[in-house]
């Protein structure tokens, strides 16, 4: 065996070189990793006695990926078009072994072997659109030309990883090997390709699939049109379906290439991006609580309970039933428990029939969750997570009684959205082992995890919270105590300012049309609607005294009844409401207000510059760990647009300086509410930034 260089070596097999990769973690493509396949595969071409070249990967993974984080910067050594070049025009036989996942670069760089060779656990993919980029080595030219102009749109728009006997059908891999055996197959493949002298297969010169697809536009059209909802406000999702169109109308691969590259450019130097790899890298870094180190002991935790079986605690206890973890479900009454567990049911046999997995997984899901009328048959869990009624004083009870019944050393957490975690451990005599789990809803499907820690939350007990959170595949941030934690406290600002807006003269379509523009998935009176406008609301002590009260006082309590802030067709289509538009001129004269024209711009600022300077506040006030902590919060949980990074990033794009502006402005106008954060203002003194806080 020869070392190329620390991560890339070269030894044969009889008359078979093995080029091998092992860069940890995930043999990303770095300058090592490039350089080191340039030099194994130049040194194995130039043996005479070797006859065919296999390029396989230590470790987990293939090659899972570029390096991301060499993007922007000075680029070194040699290229992934050099390394691409060495392979694909080798004179001699070349087999990619594949295990783990073969993404983006590693992918691009596995199709200019001849042939690929694949266990079954092994995935494929594309998934550059991830980081609003495509793939720029070739990826969107050789893909249709292998797996088919329809399958490379679906996988280059959505980053989907593919299953290897997916791939095996579809072309893109083979042959598949038996699990932990693929390095012999990789050698006796490639033996046998020297043996009947088999031909060195170019994809880059298969057009046949691409003919097929030449003159019939509408392949594309109807894509488009398929997903415009999904690709809605996204750069990325166009810019690879345009470089398919490219590979199946360019006169030549070069061409295609020409064209891919162009666009990969556009995205690469755009803001798009920019906040899309900085996400990634935010929700990464979310993972790292500075005092709480990596070897952190953590409790196993074999056993879940789950106190209540309305939507939020059956989603709860979904994840710990996908995750394989068993779950007792507590309520009150027998009716609401059947009930909890038949929506439970019904949700994994939606699943199961859109083929996310079969009816047995169904049974063996459904098979890990026991359901009891009473709090003693959560004795021997290793946790518990609340999931009652958001009132202080039942969830003060609810805890002082698992207390007592809870097995020493058990975690006792609360799903509360706001209330003080540390007076609900007040509640009993381990304070040490309460802790906040902030499911978002509905639970089973949201990916967020607010963990809020207590003043006397152990370490221990916020480890194994961020590792269980992985387990049960949440992104999880760790939080402090304040009203609201993090995304709930910058929420009400916004729905403070939307609602204002309303009542000096823009209407409800307005504001939610901006939002939207913006790139929410709604906006809040839309939101609001969805939800239902009565949550929360009490008929006996309702006093007309705001908009939504007269709303429901109407019987318009959102989609459920037709009607809300907007009134809705029998398919709950939404149009703006007259009925409303009285309601809120009527309000208004009470008032005494008299309605102004109100800009678009204007709506804008007002919803999110405060948000910028509440979430300014929080990090003032060291309730989140770093700025970064509080984009993913709401990039995961409240459907921030992912290209526009996060409040905290867009508030630093916008200009810090701006926001404090305008808040000022705001604040000189209409009071208090608007008064700027002195950390705001401090960075802005300082010329720095969030990121610039420790």
């Amino acid at each position: 065996m020869t070392a190329i260089n620390p991560v890339t070596d070269l030894s044969k097999d009889g008359d078979i070189a093995v080029v091998t990769l092992n860069s940890p973690p995930v043999n990303a493509l770095s300058a090592n990793v490039r350089d080191g396949l340039v030099e194994g595969f130049r040194q194995a071409k130039a043996d005479p006695s070797v006859k065919a070249i296999v390029l396989i990967c230590d470790g987990r993974t293939f090659i899972a990926g570029a390096d991301i984080s060499e993007f922007g910067g000075q680029m070194k050594g040699a290229s992934l078009f050099d390394v691409q070049k060495e392979i694909e025009e080798s004179p001699k036989p070349v087999v990619a072994a594949i295990h783990g996942t073969a993404l983006g670069g590693g992918l691009e760089v596995a199709l200019c072997a001849h042939y690929r060779v694949a266990v079954p656990s092994a995935k494929c993919g594309l998934p550059e659109v991830n980081i609003g980029l495509l793939p720029g080595a070739g990826g969107t030219q050789r893909l249709p030309r292998i797996a088919g102009v329809e399958k490379a749109l679906e996988m280059v728009t959505s980053g989907q990883h593919v299953p290897a006997k997916q791939c095996l059908e579809m072309g893109l891999v083979d042959e598949l090997a038996p699990e932990g055996k693929l390095k012999e197959t990789a050698i006796a493949f490639a033996r046998k390709c020297v043996a009947e002298n088999k031909p060195l297969k170019k994809v880059r010169e298969n057009n046949a699939k691409l003919e097929a697809a030449k003159g019939h536009p509408e392949i594309f059209a109807n894509f488009r049109k398929a997903n415009a909802r999904k690709f809605r406000g996204f750069k990325a999702p166009e810019a690879n379906i345009q470089c398919i169109e490219a590979a199946v109308n360019s006169p030549t691969f070069e061409e295609g290439l020409k064209t891919e590259r162009k666009l990969f450019m556009e995205l690469m130097t755009g803001d798009q991006s920019a906040a899309q790899r900085y996400a990634f890298f935010a929700e990464r870094q979310a993972n790292k609580v500075p005092d709480v180190p990596d070897d952190t002991p953590t409790i196993p935790i074999k056993k879940v309970g789950v106190i209540g079986a309305g939507t939020m605690g059956g989603g709860i206890a979904m994840n710990f039933a996908n995750a394989g973890i068993a779950v007792t479900i507590v309520e009150v009454k027998q009716d609401a428990l059947d009930r909890g567990l038949k929506v439970v049911r019904g949700n994994y046999e939606r699943s199961a029939k859109g083929g996310r997995f079969t009816m047995d997984d169904v049974e063996k899901r459904m098979g890990l969750l026991t359901g009891s009328l009473k709090l003693e048959d959560l004795a021997d869990c290793d946790l518990v997570i609340e999931a009652v009624f958001e009132r202080m004083d039942i969830k003060k009870d609810v805890f002082a009684r698992l207390d007592a019944i809870v097995k020493p050393g058990a975690i006792l957490a609360s799903n509360t959205s706001y209330l003080n975690v540390d007076e609900i451990a007040s509640a009993t005599k381990r304070p040490e082992f309460v802790i906040g789990l902030h499911f978002f809803s509905p639970a089973n499907v949201m990916r967020l995890l607010e963990i809020v820690r207590g003043e006397k939350t152990s370490k221990e007990v916020v480890a194994t919270s961020m590792k269980l959170a992985k387990t049960i595949g949440k992104v999880a941030v760790l939080v402090g105590v304040c009203p609201g934690f993090v995304g709930n406290r910058m929420l009400a600002q916004r729905t403070r300012e939307a609602n204002a807006l309303v009542l000096e003269g823009a209407m409800p379509w307005d504001v939610d049309r901006v939002l939207y523009d913006f790139g929410f998935p709604m906006g809040p009176f839309a939101m609001g609607d969805l939800a239902g406008l009565d949550i929360g609301w009490v008929k006996e002590n309702s006093k007309s005294s705001t908009i939504r009260e007269v709303l429901c006082e109407m019987d318009r309590r959102g989609q459920k009844t037709g009607a809300g802030f907007y009134d809705y067709d029998e398919n709950r289509n939404a149009k703006p409401s007259p009925v409303t538009e009285k309601i809120i001129a009527d309000f208004r004269a009470k008032q005494g207000i008299n309605p102004r024209t109100i800009s678009d711009d204007e709506i804008l600022e007002r919803c999110l510059y405060p948000m910028v300077n509440e979430g300014a506040k929080i990090l003032e006030e060291k309730k989140a760990i770093r700025a970064s902590d509080i984009d993913t919060v709401w990039l995961n949980g409240y459907g921030f647009p992912v290209y526009r990074g996060g409040p905290m990033y867009w508030g630093e794009k916008v200009g810090l300086d701006k926001v404090l502006a305008g808040m000022k402005a705001f604040q000189a106008k209409m009071g208090d509410a608007f008064k700027p954060s002195a950390l705001l203002e401090k960075l802005v003194a300082e010329g720095k930034k969030f990121g610039d806080v420790k």
